[in-house]
């Protein structure tokens, strides 16, 4: 069962400019950074805040380490601006494939790791009206 929205990623060309928008304009501080290679981006989770399930809300802003990365081509055809939301569940893998059961393209046949150590997959846009969708299990060390 989905139990928050967990995050909006927004992709943009650069990183450390995007953060200091959003720490000089609304107050949001970065959480955590990281590289993920896989993926190909350099990203930072801006905590706006915890929930009641002991998980968090959060901005992930997203620049690509490469043109040939998922977040580097969307870039290049649609420029800044929301990439795609994540909703947080227990169990990324169970959920997964009950949302396929009833007809969604699920991206990856097998959760990968994302963020801080998370268990991901996403669901197809064009199958969630226009909306790449991220399902998200925590890890708890985080």
């Amino acid at each position: 069962m989905l139990t928050r929205i967990d995050h909006i990623g927004i992709a943009c060309f650069d990183l450390d400019t995007t953060v200091e928008f959003y720490r000089a304009t609304y107050g949001f501080e970065v959480f955590h950074t990281e590289v993920n290679e896989e993926q190909g981006v350099r990203e930072a989770m801006l905590k706006i805040n915890g929930t009641s399930d002991g998980g968090a809300s959060y901005l992930q802003l997203l620049e690509p380490t490469r043109e040939d990365s998922a977040v580097g081509k969307w870039l290049a055809k649609n420029g800044e601006g929301v990439h795609h939301i994540a909703f947080g569940t227990e169990d990324v893998r169970g959920d997964s494939e009950a949302i396929r059961g009833k007809g969604v393209r699920v991206l990856y046949d097998e959760p990968r790791t994302g963020s801080m150590g998370s268990s991901i997959t996403f669901l197809h846009p064009k199958d969630c009206h226009g909306v790449l969708t991220e399902l998200v299990t925590a890890n708890p060390q985080h």
